[in-house]
């Protein structure tokens, strides 16, 4: 069927939702809106759905959401009566429509006679995967778009680990949503009738309470706080969902001098304060950068709107506020646990630390000292909470530690996706051991630097939105996997590994390896320097990225290589692109 087919079908239905009606009305005079509204549907990937908000089969709306709610539902039902009454937990963030559609998911999981627990309030996302865990329910489903701009909503899908689904599940869960012929037609069933027939409950404090208590549990040397009662924190949710948690967390852990940031602390779905409330992006810290320089504050946090990702920023030797990437700050966290459990002798022999495959070596480095191994997952958390669940089952590793690059990480394991609320409160712990032992935090990473080595790291992003940008994306992946080039910076480029053919190959012995990993559509490149840069589309995002990583003897160094090689590669880009 066409898009324009397609079009005149949503144009055409009589019980279209009035304000999706009205917007559609408005594209009919924009034909290249509407053709992206239309030219394709919305893609059930491993996370679930994530689009711009707008009538459409590729935007997200009450019937795309319910579309992907009915093949969930189709799933479950598919798995036996123990499934169905185990149930669905939904929670929801503060974005635009997030409320409306997680209760359209639970009419629509509840019309199948599927059991439901629905958040009476929004919540953080790690807060969800630790209900599904409490509940012992078969799945949970998040409203969220993360961290991206405000245009953005979705519906991120969780197992009955608590972790979200791996691929193979998210295969079967799209083969159901596939069958379905028209979103418009979907049935749900009204609330009231829900609650009526049991099928609805609506969870919250209780919830919020147990995830508290364990929370206490993460916290290694609680003297060091007692010792530290003057350290200053400045908070900012970014208008998101992690206030209350964050700061009651704190509280339970003895820090008492807690500055929240007033202009970002309420929810809001326009982010009004920020052009993107993404910590990954300096310019989210701008007004909490000014309430550290007002009130001398020790370290800075900033969360993302569902509360999985955290920044950090911390005074440098020159007094002033620098903001941390996420691998320096997944290092500070590893290194301390590390340290604080040798020091209580109950590091686990088959201790196990996960991270991604375009995360730093540093923590590969750090973890080989304390004699525990580290294992590489493909980009994203899924991944990591999948490896904590087959250890689990197995007993092979015991998880000590779990990070990403990308502002992600994971303390403890009663949570099975990356959590900031986690993060927050922990490294504030950080940032007390070091002030009681006369440091900051950036002198502590000096010395592991100096410890490891000068690891250094980059991240660059090129938006290539609609139909053309998708094309771009194929294209530059298409160039580096078929017509590479033989060295970047001058320095040779010895190997490359394609995670979507699994294969590694020595570029220097052509000899090739298998990569024991699910496939992806991810290159990686090593060059004889121990540097590597890596390329990926974004899963959730209309963008295709590079990592950079390199190792020198001194700070300098690295971050002039690291210069070089971004440079070089990126006008390898800019030609392909033209």
């Amino acid at each position: 069927m066409s898009w324009k087919e397609k079009a005149e079908i949503w144009i055409s239905y009589k019980l279209m939702d009035p304000e999706l009606r009205e917007i559609l009305l408005e594209l009919v005079n924009n034909e290249n809106e509407l053709e992206d509204s239309f030219y394709k549907d919305l893609e059930f990937g491993t996370g679930g759905i994530r689009g711009q908000l707008g009538p459409g089969t590729n935007r997200l709306n009450i019937y795309t959401v319910r579309k992907a709610a009915k093949g969930l539902a189709d799933y479950i039902v598919s798995q036996g009566c123990e499934a169905i009454k185990r149930g669905v937990v939904i929670a929801f963030d503060s974005r635009h429509k997030s409320s409306e559609f997680a209760l359209e998911v639970a009419k629509t999981v509840g019309a199948q006679g599927i059991k439901v627990y629905l958040f009476n309030e929004l919540g953080p996302t790690p807060v969800l995967s630790f209900a599904v865990r409490y509940l012992n329910a078969f799945a949970g489903v998040v409203i969220t778009a993360s961290h991206n701009p405000p245009e953005y909503n979705g519906l991120k899908v969780y197992g009955c680990d608590g972790g979200q689904i791996p691929p193979k599940t998210a295969g079967e869960i799209t083969k159901f949503i596939e069958r379905i012929e028209n979103a418009l037609t979907v049935e749900v069933t009204d609330e009231i009738e829900l609650l009526n027939r049991n099928l609805l409950t609506y969870i919250g404090k209780e919830i919020d309470s147990a995830y508290l208590e364990n929370l206490k549990a993460i916290q290694l040397k609680p003297e060091t706080i007692n010792k530290a009662k003057d350290i200053k924190i400045v908070f900012t949710p970014l208008h998101g969902t992690a206030n209350k948690l964050v700061y009651e967390g704190l509280k339970i852990f003895g820090f008492k001098n807690i500055i929240v940031v007033k202009e970002q602390e309420l929810p809001d779905p326009d982010f009004p304060t920020v052009k993107s409330p993404n910590p990954e992006e300096h310019a989210s810290f701008e007004i909490a950068l000014k309430y550290a320089e007002q009130n001398d504050a020790d370290i800075l946090m900033a969360t993302d709107p569902d509360a999985d990702r955290l920044g950090v920023a911390v005074k440098n030797e020159y007094g002033n506020y620098v903001i941390l990437t996420g691998n320096q700050i997944g290092a500070l966290m590893l290194h301390y646990i590390l340290t604080q459990r040798k020091e209580n002798g109950d590091i686990p022999e088959n201790g196990i630390v996960l991270k991604t495959i375009v995360t730093s070596d540093i923590g590969r480095a750090i973890a080989n000292e304390f004699g525990i191994k580290t294992i590489d997952t493909l980009t994203g958390f899924k991944y990591i909470g999948e490896k904590i669940k087959d250890f689990e089952h197995t007993k092979q590793h015991k998880f000590i530690f779990g990070y990403e690059e990308s502002y992600g990480y994971l303390i403890s394991d009663f949570v099975r996706d990356k959590d900031a609320i986690q993060s927050a409160v922990f490294i504030a712990e950080v940032a007390a051991y070091y002030k009681i032992n006369g440091k900051s935090i950036m002198e502590g990473l000096h010395e592991i630097y100096k410890k490891y080595g000068f690891y250094k790291e980059s991240l660059k992003s090129l938006k290539l939105k609609g139909k053309k940008g998708s094309m771009q994306i194929k294209k530059i992946l298409s160039s580096f996997r078929k017509d590479h080039p033989n060295e970047i910076a001058n320095i040779q480029i010895s190997a490359l590994e394609d995670f979507q053919s699994s294969i590694r190959i020595n570029l220097l012995t052509g000899e090739e390896s298998v990569i024991d990993l699910p496939k992806s559509n991810v290159l990686k490149f090593y060059l004889t320097n121990n540097s590597w840069f890596s390329i990926r589309p974004s899963g959730t995002e209309p963008k295709i990225k590079f990592y950079f990583s390199v190792i020198s003897s001194s700070m300098g160094e690295s971050e002039d290589l690291l210069l070089k090689i971004e440079n070089e590669v990126m006008e390898i880009v800019e030609k392909i692109t033209k």
